[in-house]
């Protein structure tokens, strides 16, 4: 049996992440072969990360990756915020995204098998980190603009929410701007035109059924001017054009836009988690179960 050394086990330890009784554990089977202990751990880690495959993942944080007219954005989860403000989780998806970028993965599944800079596939990683840090570590989504024209790219500084903005024209303060006002104003839509008619549809329908009778004896002209300036305001409150632009609010972002010779293609969001029912735990609940049993 070969000396199970301590610098072998952190040289492992280094190598996989692996806590280092498991290291040594793995090295005692693999008679001090370091790369057959390696391996074995990449296997048990795979293995732990199919049996946690089913845990939800609501928490997280958004990756980003630039190089000029190309940017992505991923999201990946964790189970708690705890893991997702951990300094390996924050590496791991630093190098999600920049393997994104460089791969150009169309989504994430195809993300799966791209290279990161360690040589290790992104699902490798990701087992990995399963292993290390103790949760179901899940990439979600990947959005990216690649048109080749100037890319706002932000992410907000608790790394829940990101976005892209595909600016033509215009200048490069002016993109990361507006990135930032998508961030904090969440517009459903671009342009006017981008609102579905279904939408202001029913919008007419509401603002007509809210007025008054004597307003709604008018003439159909006045009638019409009237519901069409309520229906105007609310399409501005909806679109990115039509609300007052964060970083001057006495621009519109379409006026903001325009007045630097720009002309926005369009933008892309991802908020952490949004959409997944999250489990909320009542331990009162629980205790009080367990007492009567």
């Amino acid at each position: 049996m070969a000396e199970i050394t301590a610098s072998l086990v952190k040289e492992l330890r280094e190598r996989t992440g692996a806590g280092m009784m498991e290291c040594k554990k793995a090295l005692t089977e693999s008679n001090g072969d370091i790369d057959a202990a390696a391996e074995a751990l990449r296997k048990s880690g795979a293995a732990k990360a199919d049996k946690k495959a089913d845990r939800v993942t609501a928490e997280g944080r958004i990756g980003l990756a630039q190089d000029g007219g190309k940017a992505v954005l991923v999201e990946v989860n964790s189970e708690t915020d705890f893991v997702a403000n951990d300094v390996n989780f924050k590496a791991f998806v630093d190098g999600v995204a920049a393997a994104a970028l460089t791969s150009g993965a169309a989504d994430a599944e195809a993300l799966k098998s791209a290279k990161l800079a360690s040589g290790e596939t992104v699902e490798e990683a990701r087992a990995a980190a399963i292993q290390k840090l103790g949760e179901n570590i899940q990439i979600r989504r990947l959005a990216r603009i690649d048109g080749g024209n100037t890319v706002g790219a932000y992410v907000h500084t608790n790394g829940k929410i990101g976005v892209l903005v595909d600016l033509v024209g215009g200048n490069a303060e002016l993109a990361s701007g507006l990135a930032m006002h998508v961030a904090a104003m969440n517009p459903p839509h671009n342009k006017p035109a981008d609102v579905p008619a279904d939408f202001i549809a029913k919008e007419k329908e509401i603002e007509l059924a809210k007025m008054s009778e004597k307003d709604k004896a008018k003439p159909a002209d006045i009638l019409e001017k009237i519901i069409s300036g309520k229906i105007n305001k609310i399409v501005g409150e909806v679109t990115l054009y039509g609300q007052n632009y964060v970083l001057d609010s006495d621009k519109t972002v379409e006026q903001a836009v325009k007045a630097a010779g720009g002309d926005v293609a369009g933008f892309i969001r991802l908020a952490v988690g949004e959409g997944i029912e999250k489990v909320v735990e009542d331990y009162a609940a629980e205790v009080a179960k367990a007492m009567q049993v």
